[in-house]
């Protein structure tokens, strides 16, 4: 870490944003848990328990919630934990408060939509010359904030960083391994959600494991095509941050992106299917799907992700048009 110390801040109090909190605090930090609203900050001082956001688990005793972003200076690390597509009104807000030497640490998985920004990119520009990390790999909120054994990827372009940073926040049951390669993690975290929309609705339309293992395989070949475009690393592909989160992601309906898609496949239009929870693979396929096509990346399953959920296709027609492209060599 900077030689400056402190508590880990986190910003956010949503289900990941509580868990990595209890993640933080079991590593041996103090924490401090900001988030919007005063009266939950109130409850969750009072009742050690965000029910809203992650019922039945306890808030430990090293975290200390509150809506008053100042608190924030005192920190050493701020986890910016809240949606993707407010990365840029985040940052903006924590500017003024945080020194320019306190590292930013992304924790969403998202491309900005309305500019086609990477979310380091975003930060970067917001807090020139201050340091950005990101973190990312195959976690459920829940599992985290109860101790289960969890693996993830720490990124920052400077290694020492890098490194203090994961063992900052690596605890008992969260194991945090670290590389220089931003790009690379953050390109895993954002595309792999598109994807698992696409598995979501296989299993949803009831079109079978062999259907669901197909399209795992070749949506990370679709992952590694854009990664490599785009100045990520191989290596990081096929570890935690890419590999790793796109078969958890792709393979349980605890993710909200799956489950978004199987209501898809159940026949759910877009608007219902939702059923009002953040999705962020939603939100970024578009700008996913455009900066592919900038650089003529194939991406047929995550097209088709896009055309489904702009209504130009049916989950039919994505099927029969994936299924009907003209026959080549694997790699």
């Amino acid at each position: 870490m900077p030689e400056a110390t402190g508590p880990i801040g986190i910003a956010g109090a949503g289900a990941w944003g509580t868990a990595l909190a209890n993640a933080a605090a079991m590593a041996g930090n103090d924490v401090i848990l900001w988030m919007r609203s005063p009266e939950q900050a109130a409850e969750l001082a009072g009742t050690r328990m965000n029910e809203r956001f992650l019922p039945g688990v306890r808030l430990l005793d090293r975290i200390s919630p509150t809506a008053d972003l100042g608190r924030l200076a005192s920190c050493c690390a701020v986890l910016l934990v809240t949606p993707a597509q407010t990365t840029r009104e985040m940052a903006e807000a924590l500017s003024p408060v945080l020194s320019r030497k306190t590292p930013l640490v992304l924790c969403a998985k998202g491309i900005e939509r309305t500019t086609g920004a990477f979310l380091c990119d975003v930060v970067e520009e917001v807090r020139p010359g201050a340091p950005v990390a990101v973190l990312s790999g195959p976690s459920f909120a829940h599992d985290v904030a109860r101790g289960l054994p969890t693996a993830v990827t720490l990124a920052c372009r400077d290694a020492a960083l890098a490194e203090d940073l994961a063992t900052a926040l690596s605890g008992p049951t969260l194991r945090v391994y670290h590389r220089t390669d931003v790009r690379g993690v953050e390109i895993g975290g954002a595309a792999k959600n598109v994807l698992a929309i696409a598995c979501g609705a296989v299993a949803g339309r009831g079109l079978g494991e062999s259907a669901k293992a197909a399209l795992i395989a070749r949506g990370f070949a679709e992952l590694l095509r854009f990664a490599r475009a785009y100045g990520g690393e191989p290596e990081t592909l096929m570890g935690l941050s890419g590999l790793g989160d796109l078969v958890l992601t792709c393979s349980s309906a605890q993710s909200r992106n799956f489950s978004f898609g199987l209501r898809l496949g159940q026949g759910a239009s877009a608007e219902t299917a939702s059923e009002g929870k953040l999705v962020e693979g939603a939100a970024t396929a578009s700008a996913l799907v455009a900066l592919a096509r900038a650089k003529g990346v194939d991406m047929p399953i995550a097209e088709a992700v896009e055309q489904i959920l702009s209504g130009a296709w049916t989950l039919d027609q994505a099927v029969d048009a994936l299924m009907n492209r003209p026959i080549k060599s694997e790699h």
